[in-house]
């Protein structure tokens, strides 16, 4: 309803609409072959699984699917998802032009991101830029993340060089993971590993 609102409100009326993403990306297959290619892909991060088995499995394998195919193609991903490690990763690895929550005011943030889009820019939504600028946010290596993985595992500290040596992660020595604890630790302003790997957990990092 947000979205037809919204598209009412903007009078855009050539719009096509799927509840499947590969149906979505055959949409976007054929107008650009017949020299007419959509402007604008709006889509949800996941979906209800049913009796149709897809290809794409989501809105991210979509996105990128939708991107080989068409560069320049504009992205707007329209979810519930509002933690901001994920969505800032939607930009940085897929290259979305605009993040919008479903929220009791979406549809203002939907026109306003459309709007934004049109214009050359990038919109992200206000509770999430304000959380990127209060957070301080640490820059999360592969070999972080395989640290703080075995960290929530139970893996104790002083086995981990053993794990990473063993699925060829460097650096594996003892010393090189407890550089990279106290690093994440002293930027993010934690004390203790259990607090890095629950930050972690809430911000879909693991």
């Amino acid at each position: 309803m947000s979205l037809t609102m919204t598209a009412e409100q903007l009078g855009i009326t050539d719009t096509a609409y799927t509840y499947y993403c590969d149906d979505a990306l055959m949409f976007l297959r054929k107008a650009k072959e017949s020299g007419n290619p959509f402007d604008l892909l709006i889509t949800d991060l996941s979906f209800e699984p049913d009796h149709r088995e897809q290809r794409l499995s989501g809105g991210a394998d979509l996105i990128r699917a939708a991107k080989a195919l068409q560069p320049t193609l504009k992205v707007l991903v329209f979810s519930v998802e509002n933690r901001f490690i994920p969505v800032g990763r939607l930009f940085t690895e897929l290259g979305i032009d605009a993040y919008v929550c479903k929220a009791r005011h979406d549809a203002k943030n939907l026109k306003q991101a459309i709007e934004e889009i049109s214009k050359g820019m990038r919109y992200m939504p206000p509770q999430l830029r304000e959380v990127i600028r209060k957070k301080k946010a640490h820059d999360f290596t592969p070999l972080d993340i395989a640290i703080i993985s075995q960290l929530s595992s139970g893996t104790l500290q002083k086995n981990i060089p053993a794990y990473l040596e063993a699925n060829n992660i460097t650096p594996s020595k003892l010393s090189s993971v407890e550089k990279r604890l106290k690093i994440m630790k002293d930027e993010l302003g934690f004390s203790k590993n259990e607090q890095l790997v629950a930050y972690c957990k809430d911000n879909g990092l693991i």
